[in-house]
């Protein structure tokens, strides 16, 4: 620590800034547990804090009026201490070795009351005689009848009368979320002030600040003081594109990162423009990522796919650019296949033409044309997680399974192999494709493999647009070789829900047109929700790739007592070694390494004791051939 911050004074607020609550509305909350009105009570109580939180009456008024709401005693302020002790801010608890170390710099100066505030700090080594706050009065039943006026910290500009009493020496730094503590600035006392909003964000305290610092990492970072963290989470920009479910939105935010959301996918133009400082990028199916834009992602860790497809993105110059790439391979799969299911009965049946002939008056109750499904036989294309599975219920329901794919796939159940697709398409009465999106599959069904298959057969595709020759389809639908088919992708889609859709196969007989919606039920949008998050954020604060449709796979231990350096580069022969001679040329022992590499790239995890020689960093990052180098701990 150098010799200006040896002389900064850190004065810190304990209402939602130490702690994630205010501790006098959860008291009022405790001591109304079994009091009828308390809704309304603790309504008019909470309001009292905001307006006197946001200055809008002064402090002593607010704090007086609260104080004759409050019907608590001294064994409502146990229990609540017991609370508190669980609601320190996730942020001030990750640096608890910060009050420790500069606990006789640090001041706790609160319009709060010492009896509650006192044992909740003084575990994080703040010296008792460094706590400023208000305090109760008790009658004899034990019950709070008021509090101690003559206290400077009851009365309007309390802060800045306490202060001034003090006269502390040195720079004052004031982290707080009040306007009492912007005061402190306002008033010339304090040096900066810095707007605290990881619980809480007021517009008036905010607006007035030196610094917004949305976590106890952001304000150690900005004044150069160690962090428990190699990096403060609020400055990792996350954006989330294509109305992702929700649950992502909060997964990230419990993280403590920056996010954005749009309900829509973005061209590559826009897209290029947005992306310049985001960390982490969450789409669904209709997002492109080219190098194009790629090249615009400066500051770009991973991207999450947030379905099971990934040919929307450009995965090598992602690995080359060291974006690890996350999806949700079995989060959506039982959707598709229920889809798929449902539509091969429906066009089995003919229900859409009757169903629209119904609504135009025609009682069309006849039972030509419409058969069951058991004994038909279904050919599947492209056997995989949703291939197999499918394969699975469809023999539950009595079908005959085929399949084919190009890769040797073990068969489930009784479901036959067919060695080529020319021999499943002129077995199958229903033919459904379930294969990736790679270009190489382009037209993958054109006109040549409608004319191999039954005549009355049913299609369905779900896998990926481009994969079926639209004009071919449309022809054969027309000319009655296809009996009936569902469409679930198409060569082009909207990107959002105001662009019109225009297709050849509108308006044909006995075909189910749906706006890629194979996975996109409640449950499996909250799979993929929960699932995608939390493999990033692995990624992030371990180092951990497991999933990761580009990267090598590494699954890593915990990080213990250590700092791990994250060292991606080129594939190419010699580079470990070059790590570990610049670590030995700083006398750096390793305790523990690991490596896993693929045709493109090398991924080296290196942990390292914490105490070691900063320059190595600079040379483990100019080693030639390297792509991206990270710290954490």
């Amino acid at each position: 620590m150098n010799k200006e911050i040896n002389i900064v004074k850190f004065i810190i607020d304990f209402d939602s800034t130490f702690i994630s609550i205010e501790a006098l509305d959860e008291l009022c909350l405790i001591a109304l547990k079994k009091n009828p009105d308390r809704k309304r009570i603790l309504g008019k109580f909470r309001e009292l804090t905001n307006l006197g939180m946001e200055g809008k009456i002064l402090f002593s008024e607010s704090l007086d009026a609260r104080i004759k709401l409050l019907d608590a005693g001294k064994e409502h302020i146990d229990t609540l201490v017991k609370l508190l002790s669980r609601k320190i801010s996730g942020s001030v608890k990750r640096n608890k070795n910060f009050f420790r170390k500069y606990g006789r710099n640090i001041y706790i100066i609160s319009g709060g009351f010492k009896e509650i505030i006192l044992p909740v700090v003084t575990k994080y080594l703040v010296p008792e005689e460094n706590v400023f706050a208000n305090t109760f009065t008790f009658g004899e039943d034990g019950k709070i009848n008021g509090f101690d006026k003559k206290n400077p910290l009851s009365q309007s500009n309390g802060k800045i009368k306490l202060l001034k009493k003090l006269g502390l020496e040195g720079t004052l730094y004031v982290l707080g979320d009040g306007y009492t503590d912007y005061e402190l600035k306002k008033e010339g006392i304090a040096h900066k002030f810095f707007a605290f909003t990881e619980n809480i964000e007021r517009q008036i305290v905010t607006e007035n600040a030196d610094h917004i610092t949305p976590s106890m990492d952001e304000f150690l970072y900005l004044n150069k003081l160690p962090m428990s963290i190699s990096y403060p989470k609020n400055r990792i920009k996350v954006l989330l594109l294509e109305n992702i479910h929700p649950d992502a939105f909060e997964i990230f935010k419990s993280e403590g990162y920056q996010i954005e959301t749009l309900t829509k996918s973005l061209n590559e133009t826009e897209l290029s423009r947005k992306i310049k400082d985001v960390s982490i990028l969450g789409i669904r199916s209709k997002t492109h990522i080219s190098e194009d834009v790629l090249k615009n992602a400066e500051r770009l860790i991973s991207i999450g796919a947030f379905c099971i497809g990934t040919n929307q993105i450009d995965l090598n110059t992602c690995l080359k650019r060291g974006v690890a790439v996350f999806n949700a391979p079995f989060s959506n799969t039982r959707s598709v296949v229920e889809l798929a299911l449902a539509e091969i009965i429906i066009l089995m049946r003919n229900i859409v033409d009757k169903s629209n002939s119904l609504h135009r008056g025609i009682w069309d109750k006849s039972s030509a044309g419409s058969y069951e499904i058991r004994g038909k036989k279904i050919g599947i294309i492209g056997y995989g997680k949703i291939g197999s599975q499918l394969s699975v219920l469809a023999e539950d329901l009595g079908m005959e399974v085929y399949y084919y794919d190009v890769l040797d796939k073990l068969a489930l159940g009784n479901a036959k192999k067919c060695n080529t697709l020319k021999e499943l398409l002129k077995k199958s009465d229903i033919v459904t494709v379930h294969i990736d999106g790679s270009r190489s599959n382009t037209d993958f069904i054109g006109e040549t493999e409608f004319r191999q298959m039954k005549s009355g057969v049913i299609f369905l595709n779900l896998s990926r647009g481009h994969v079926v020759d639209i004009n071919a389809l449309g022809k054969n639908i027309k000319n009655g070789k296809v009996k009936g088919a569902s469409i679930d992708v198409f060569p082009y889609e909207p990107l959002a829900n105001d662009e019109k859709f225009i297709s050849g196969l509108q308006n044909l007989p006995n075909v189910i047109l749906t706006p890629h919606i194979g996975g996109s039920t409640e449950e499996a949008q909250k799979n993929i929700g929960n699932f995608v998050p939390f493999k990033i954020i692995d990624f992030i604060n371990s180092g951990n790739t497991f999933y990761s449709v580009n990267f090598p796979e590494l699954q890593l231990p915990v990080l213990q007592n250590a700092h791990r350096l994250i060292h991606i580069h080129e594939n190419v022969p010699g580079i470990l070694a070059h790590i570990n001679n610049t670590l030995a040329g700083h006398n750096i022992n390793i305790a523990g390494q690991y490596l896993k590499t693929n045709d493109l790239v090398g991924y080296v995890i290196t942990d390292i004791a914490k105490k070691y020689d900063p320059a190595v960093i600079s040379d483990l990052k100019n080693i030639p051939h390297t792509i991206k180098f990270r710290i954490l701990y």
